[in-house]
């Protein structure tokens, strides 16, 4: 069953834009979960689509008649209201970081579509780049407050720990990765580490901690070359923590999506990563779709609105709704 039907789209702040377009059947109990929900896209490469899947992906959800808040959060180089057609917002995440607001909703930005707002990124990174713990504490706190159903991180690029932290806080998590080496590359560097930054952060035991870096290292002197290894080795060394690593390593999961995606094959590289990452790290990887590589998708970056208004007959967008059918089936109660 088609989650579209059509219907011409109104944004009050500027007035209804006129073209018909498809929107999402909002009859169609798409969204069981009561709770808000945090999600987390994030990338070990630049240029990858993050951002423009993040604003489509915000921009579907705004639809299903939910409350709907993306977070810029590439401190080097916040561009989300780019696409989202906003001009550069007054307030930003560094008003919050810096005391001169008590509330993340006072740094919300009203876009052009109903249920959907912006919080622009920081616009002096070079004091947050190496942001304090107890100071991201705060900010996620802060964002758990946000009036909001979905509240959407679009994260920056890189392995920086503060990109990895919000990562690993979000409730759903979402890596993407085009079809070229490089891409598939940097988006296993960027899993390893977000997996053993979460397994270091889940004990206070030092020689524990010490063991987890060293297992980062291919060439460690312990000869541990995978996460089964290390975890038999601190379940010999401790057996409370080894059982606590173990939980957590059964815990982590992400989805991930493969972007700009041009043949078939290069469709299955997303189910080759989720396979070698479910063998290696023995953690499950959800593959709900791919984007195909659109003209239409990149008209509508130029022209800064999202390709669900621009090009709502195109297949990207078929795509995308396949994928958010599939990421939210794992809200529905089990029978």
């Amino acid at each position: 069953m088609k989650l579209f039907k059509r219907h011409t789209f109104e944004a009050p702040a500027n007035g209804p834009i006129t073209n018909t377009v498809n929107l999402p059947n909002r009859n169609l109990t798409l969204v069981h979960s009561t709770e808000k929900e945090i999600w987390a896209i994030g990338g070990g490469k630049g240029g990858i689509g993050k951002t423009l899947l993040t604003s489509n992906l915000a921009l579907f959800l705004s639809w299903l008649n939910k409350k709907v808040v993306v977070i810029d959060m590439d401190l080097g180089g916040a561009n989300l209201h780019t696409s989202l057609g906003v001009s550069n917002p007054t307030k930003t995440l560094s008003d919050l970081l810096y005391n001169r607001v008590e509330k993340a909703n006072e740094l919300l930005q009203p876009t052009n579509f109903r249920n959907l707002s912006l919080i622009s990124g920081a616009h002096d990174p070079t004091g947050i780049a190496n942001m304090p713990h107890l100071q991201k504490t705060r900010l996620s706190r802060k964002f758990r407050e946000i009036d909001a159903d979905f509240i959407l991180l679009d994260l920056g690029a890189g392995t920086t720990h503060n990109t990895l932290d919000f990562f690993l806080l979000a409730d759903k998590k979402l890596i993407v990765v085009t079809p070229e080496p490089t891409s598939v590359e940097n988006a296993y560097r960027f899993v390893k580490a977000a997996f053993y930054r979460m397994l270091r952060a889940s004990t206070t035991t030092p020689y524990v901690r010490q063991l987890i870096e060293q297992a980062m290292d291919q060439k460690n002197s312990r000869g541990i070359s995978s996460p089964k290894e290390l975890l038999n080795e601190i379940a010999r060394l401790s057996p409370s923590d080894g059982e606590i690593i173990k939980n957590k390593m059964g815990s982590f999961s992400f989805s991930l999506i493969v972007n700009q995606v041009r043949a078939k094959s290069e469709g299955d590289i997303g189910k080759s990563i989720q396979i070698v990452c479910e063998r290696y790290f023995g953690i499950r990887v959800d593959y709900p779709g791919f984007i195909p590589y659109d003209n239409a998708v990149w008209q509508s970056i130029r022209k800064r609105v999202p390709f669900l208004i621009e090009a709502p007959n195109s297949t990207a967008v078929t795509h995308l709704e396949e994928i958010v059918r599939n990421i939210l089936k794992k809200n529905e109660p089990k029978r």
